[in-house]
Formats: structure tokens, sequence, C-alpha cells
């Protein structure tokens, strides 16, 4: 799912295997040119699947017309939080995602804790920076070091 119209379905360290589906539907015997069902079925991890998700959304509003676009993020959401609650490890071997300009990036967040504010306002360059507490040493940062977050997010750091 790292290109391709699943490509919102595209999990950091993990393979997702997908189908994107666009469908008109029926109205009168005749097929809609406004009314669509929007879907994607996914699986993870692709190399050995332990969970499959369906999702389909009918007559969706405001948005661009693609199962790519409207399901594929859903089916991300829980598909992550499934291997999550699942605790199944990242997949060898990944096939890295190729960002357009358009996208959002997520990159890995590094771990700060334990570093002066100084050494963490250093790794931590091109995110947003708060912190709270006395002191110049970073004991607790949120979103928590080494998960995916979206580039130039804000991180929170406590300093003791």
């Amino acid at each position: 799912m790292a290109n391709g119209t699943g490509k919102n379905a595209y999990i950091e360290n993990y393979r997702v295997g997908g189908k994107t589906g666009t469908a008109q539907t029926v109205e009168n015997g005749v097929y809609s040119s406004s009314k669509y069902i929007l879907s994607f079925i996914g699986f993870a991890p692709a190399d050995d699947p332990q969970i499959i998700v369906y999702v389909a959304v009918q007559n969706a509003k405001n948005v661009v017309q693609y199962g790519g676009t409207v399901s594929a993020p859903i089916a991300k959401s829980i598909l992550t939080s499934a291997m999550d609650i699942l605790n199944i490890p990242p997949s060898p071997d990944v096939i890295p995602r190729k960002y357009t300009w358009l996208d959002t990036k997520y990159i890995l967040l590094p771990d700060v804790n334990n570093l002066s504010l100084d050494e963490a306002k250093d790794k931590l360059k091109g995110f947003k920076i708060e912190y709270t507490g006395e002191g110049s040493k970073v004991i607790h940062q949120e979103p928590l070091a080494n998960s995916y977050v979206k580039e130039g997010s804000t991180v929170v750091l406590m300093l003791n």
C-alpha cells in the first residue's frame, strides 16, 4: 500500500495489502452520476495476515468520490488500532512510501528523554516544541518516543 490508489491505508513499518473500490449506485434502473459506494478491503500484515477489514461508505458528502480517499484512511485507522491491541510486531522489508508535496508525511519521533532541553530542541528540529516544568532535563515527552507523527506537529516536553 506504499503507492497506488490505496496509499492512504499505508502504515509505517508494516506491510498492508488491499484493494480500493468506487461503484456508482443505481436509481430507478439507471446509474447515478452523483451517488457512489466507496470501499476499501485491507489486510495486515501482508506477509502473514492476521487482520482483515472492509470499509464501505455510501453516498459520502463533500469529498472526492474515490475509495482510496474516503474508505482507505478509515481502514488504516482500524488496522493500526487492531495491530496495537494484538501487539503485532513491525514487518521486515517494508516498502517505503513515496510522498508527494500534497501528502501528509509521517516521521518517526526521536527519543529525547533524559536529554537537556537544548539537546532535545536540536533533535526535534522541524517540530513545534512546548514544554512545562522547571529544570533543564526532559523527563517525559508526548507523543511518546518512536511513534510516527505528522511532520511539523507539536511535541510536549516535561522538564525536571
